[in-house]
């Protein structure tokens, strides 16, 4: 996930405002105690997301997969008064680590946090979103996409994250095999691209950003 030189990366990030305490130790915890501490969207990635939830003060913010709760709160830290994020993640065995840190948050009440199979649970959802961050299991992004597409008001956003793959799709050389996940990305991506109903900017920011904004 490291596209730029480490020195520039690490400028960028000094030259960032810091994540807050509770945050930070989410971050420590994660790489200290979760196998896959990489899923983790960090310390300049979660700012990107704060910064553009606070550029567009949502009132309904829907997040599909939670993981440890790093981004949910990020998100969370624009949302209006009355706000309200819905975050859902299938890994029943993190739900306690990560709602221990939810309630901690001064954005508990704000923060509606749903074990499950987001594809069961995005069609009973009844709000109209101006944020989705989708951040899950790869090779069900379209299947997302296409899930919450209809209930984005117009002039919303969708955020895609992961979607550079580890530079994977853009190291695509003749003969070389491709793994389904990387196709199932350079489908997406593609998807995104044509897709008229939105205007969008691919942001190599970490692993890659796809912003699409509803037309």
């Amino acid at each position: 996930m490291d596209f730029l030189p480490k020195n520039i990366n690490d400028y960028s990030q000094n030259h960032t405002s810091p994540e807050d305490n509770l945050l930070a130790r989410i971050n420590r915890e994660t790489h200290a105690k979760i196998l896959n501490f990489r899923m983790l969207s960090g310390h300049l990635q979660g700012r990107v997301l704060s910064m553009f939830s606070q550029m567009m003060r949502p009132e309904r913010i829907l997040e599909i997969g939670t993981y440890t709760g790093y981004s949910a709160l990020c998100l969370a830290e624009g949302l209006t008064i009355n706000g309200k994020i819905i975050t859902i993640d299938v890994n029943e065995e993190l739900e306690s680590f990560t709602r221990g840190f939810f309630n901690e948050s001064k954005y508990s009440n704000k923060i509606d946090f749903r074990i499950g199979d987001a594809g069961q649970i995005i069609p009973t959802l009844t709000d109209t979103f101006d944020l989705v961050f989708i951040d899950a299991d790869k090779m069900n992004y379209q299947k997302y996409y296409d899930l919450i597409f209809e209930k984005v008001r117009v002039g919303g956003y969708i955020i895609s994250d992961n979607v550079l793959w580890s530079g994977k799709v853009a190291d695509i050389q003749e003969g070389k095999k491709i793994d389904k996940d990387t196709q199932n990305l350079l489908n997406f991506n593609k998807m995104c691209y044509e897709d008229i109903r939105t205007e969008n900017i691919l942001m190599p920011i970490r692993d890659g950003l796809m912003i699409s904004r509803v037309l």
